[in-house]
């Protein structure tokens, strides 16, 4: 079983029931949730001019294969009625695979750790929660490392 972080977004309709659904819908396809963040809300990032977020973050266990992971999670957003609109716009609901075990992922469609996670705090702040500690495999920094780093930046 790989162990996995993944990062969870709303910012249409009921915010945080979108969220606790896409921990259920993660759960209903077979991933074991282990641990879930606390509930922040966020300002975008990318694109300012929409409504805040809610940001969290979850860690779990899966035997599927990374593609596999990314399948399921593509399907848990469009079920749940996201609309490919403008990147980094509005959407009821954004599911990000973080980190998959410590693996390194660099394909077209696929980007493993998250390429971005390190800039985000919506990110880092409720990963910090659950994965203090978890090392990222390319920066060889923790979370929380990363998390500092960027107030201080």
């Amino acid at each position: 079983m790989a162990i996995v972080y993944i990062g969870i977004g709303s910012n249409i309709g009921n915010r945080q029931a979108n969220c606790a659904g896409a921990v259920e819908e993660l759960k209903s396809k077979g991933i074991t949730v282990k641990k879930i963040s606390s509930m922040h809300e966020t300002e975008p990032w990318g694109l300012k001019e929409q409504p805040k977020f809610i940001n969290m973050a979850v860690e779990a266990e899966t035997s599927m294969s990374p593609e596999e992971l990314l399948s399921a999670i593509k399907d848990i957003e469009e079920d749940m009625g996201r609309k490919e609109t403008v990147k980094w716009g509005p959407r009821i609901m954004d599911l990000d695979i973080l980190f998959y075990d410590d693996i390194v992922i660099d394909m077209e469609h696929l980007h493993i750790p998250h390429p971005l996670l390190h800039k985000r705090d919506f990110v880092l702040n409720p990963l910090s929660e659950i994965a203090p500690g978890k090392l990222h495999p390319v920066l060889r920094k923790t979370v929380d490392q990363l998390k500092e780093a960027l107030i201080r930046d």
